[in-house]
């Protein structure tokens, strides 16, 4: 309940019923608008759920981390994660992350390309385009992820877009190793880059390890720890603790849901998130009925588990 007033700051009662107390008139207009858009936000969730669910299985996209792992989309695949609801909330503020977009298109052999974005509502009812950019990413070596012996190993290059965030409208830059591997019944990914800052066009050291720990049938306990330093900034660390269920084996669709939780005062306090992946084929029919199913690692249901 603590949690609660903190993000709605009065109630009443009418009839025996809790209600929201709105005191701000300019408040009822904002309110209206997010009613209003909320039918369509569902509607589109709804219609991107019903084409993952018709096409053929692929392979998995990698929410709900920051970091990522060493695979690809097949050639001719589409990966997308959709985060449809993030709360962050930092200094006793909230701010929401509605949708968090990643595109992944697999243009050959691995190789794909990723774009991505998001929209952030500020606590001061703000609404801005942020984290937009483009990048390429490769597998140098195939391993464990593409169900050969050893360690995956891949990079991942791309360009950061301005913002239209306040102090985010510049260009910057960012590269990254990725192994991906086995260690007990564990799968472990480690990254680790540079980057140059969007904000201030200082280098950036960015790191990060992800864990999964298969616990039954489609269902994953997951977690990260990752982090960046600007040269001239503080240090923004964080944790994440969270879940990934595909509940269904023979549709490439799958749900999260996690905690974050800043280690830093650079980085936000906390952040809950849910989303969910689907993949599909734009190859015609026959090009795609021919190629072998499973030559790729399907994220998440490899022969690890």
């Amino acid at each position: 309940m603590a949690f609660a007033d903190a993000i709605f700051d009065d109630r009443t009662t009418l009839d025996g019923v809790e209600a929201i107390r709105v005191d701000a008139p300019d408040a009822v207009p904002e309110m209206h608008r997010m009613c209003c858009a909320a039918p369509h936000a569902r509607a589109l969730t709804a219609c991107l759920l019903l084409v993952g669910l018709l096409v053929p299985p692929s392979c998995w996209a990698y929410r709900p981390f920051i970091s990522t792992d060493a695979a690809v989309a097949d050639p001719q695949e589409v990966e997308v994660e959709l985060g449809y609801f993030t709360l962050e909330r930092d200094k006793g503020e909230n701010s929401f992350i509605i949708p968090r977009v990643v595109l992944n298109y697999g243009l050959f052999r691995n190789w794909e390309a990723v774009g991505e974005f998001a929209v952030l509502r500020s606590p001061d009812g703000e609404v801005n385009l942020i984290d937009p950019a483009l990048s390429v990413k490769a597998v140098l070596k195939e391993g464990v992820l593409q169900e050969k012996n050893g360690i995956s190993i891949a990079v991942e290059v791309g360009l950061l877009l301005p913002s239209t965030e306040k102090g985010e409208r510049h260009f910057g830059f960012e590269g990254t190793g990725i192994a991906s591997g086995k260690l007990g019944p564990f799968m472990l990914h480690v990254n680790g880059g540079l980057g140059v800052s969007r904000s201030t066009g200082d280098v950036v050291g960015i790191w990060g390890v992800i864990g999964e720990l298969p616990l039954s049938n489609g269902l994953r306990l997951v977690g990260e720890v990752n982090g960046e330093k600007p040269r001239r900034e503080d240090q923004r660390d964080a944790g994440l603790l969270g879940v990934i269920w595909q509940p269904w084996s023979s549709k490439n669709v799958s749900f999260d849901a996690g905690v974050r939780r800043g280690f830093t005062s650079a980085a936000p306090d906390w952040q809950f998130t849910m989303g969910v992946t689907f993949g599909f084929s734009v190859s015609p029919p026959a090009a795609s009925s021919a190629s072998p199913a499973g030559l790729h690692y399907a994220r998440g249901t490899g022969p690890w588990k």
